[in-house]
């Protein structure tokens, strides 16, 4: 089996290579807009390949021979859409069987403001013809680095949220979750909801960041109007401060709390707790 993972310079595509390694998959490309950024994983047994969703030569190369393909979700809002398009021609050109895609929750039917471009991606790659694996990966906790760093420097986690609750997971589950479905049977066609075990609150938060750092840290719940403000104030751009109090509106709303252990079941393993994944973001973002 030959499996092309993009984005593997990122933090989920660099685990899934590493699981599918793990997993003893004898060929597995690393794809990347910059090859040596991949040494690593090359020397572990991987295979480097430019991958660049703005220059569809690349694609073509690099998905020549492959079975799978697993599309990691660009990083560039605005533009994921035509990148993606990209990705699915070239997969069809080259003959691969089937994609995998790292889409949003409930991509289809939510207010997520993350998810327009994922529903369009699942849309395309539906229209394609290609067989799909679609993963509905709701939120990573590492996303919450930045609030460990507020919550260290003032003890407080500061947000509109609510008694809004977040199922996530650490990437290390959602990457596991890439490895199971590529690497087992009856996954063409599905589309999974993942999420963590456990959905939880910004006071559950707020006391996860307490033990990791040590000392005492509180959320306090803003009106919409007042965290826009104090975002701007702490030198946020407009397009940023109003992204930030719509993720905490569709956390208020519900959006990220739904968690029916689909990705448990596919790990074969719980998920990682808040806290032990708070713990592991921070001590990686001080080394």
């Amino acid at each position: 089996m030959s499996v092309v993972v993009t984005g593997a310079t990122g933090h989920l595509g660099r685990l899934a290579v590493e699981g599918l390694l793990a997993a003893g998959v004898t060929d597995v490309v690393a794809g990347a807009r910059g090859t040596d950024r991949v040494a690593d994983l090359v020397a572990r047994g991987a295979r480097a390949a430019e991958v660049d969703y703005d220059r569809p030569e690349t694609l073509a190369a690099a998905f020549a021979g492959a079975d799978t393909v697993v599309l990691v979700s660009g990083s560039e809002v605005g533009r994921r859409v035509p990148q993606h398009q990209a990705v699915a021609d070239a997969a069809v050109a080259a003959g691969v069987r089937r994609v995998v895609y790292t889409s949003a929750p409930h991509a289809d039917a939510t207010e997520l403001v993350l998810a327009p471009e994922h529903k369009a991606t699942e849309e395309l790659l539906a229209a394609s013809g290609l067989v799909t694996t679609i993963l509905r990966n709701n939120w990573y906790t590492e996303n919450y680095v930045q609030s460990l760093q507020q919550a260290a420097a003032t003890g407080e986690i500061v947000g509109s949220v609510g008694q809004g609750r977040v199922a996530s997971a650490s990437r290390q589950d959602f990457a596991d979750a890439i490895v199971a479905v590529v690497t087992g049977e009856g996954h063409d066609g599905q589309v999974y909801e993942l999420a963590g075990d456990v959905a939880w609150t910004h006071d559950e938060l707020a006391a996860a960041a307490s033990q990791v750092l040590g000392r005492d840290v509180v959320y306090r719940d803003v009106t919409p109007d007042e965290q826009r403000a104090g975002l701007l104030a702490a030198g946020l751009d407009e397009g940023t401060a109003g992204f930030v109090v719509a993720l905490d509106q569709n956390i208020a709303a519900g959006t990220l709390a739904d968690t029916d252990g689909t990705l448990r079941r596919l790990i074969g393993r719980p998920t990682t707790p808040l806290v032990d994944g708070l713990r592991a973001a921070w001590t990686a973002a001080a080394a």
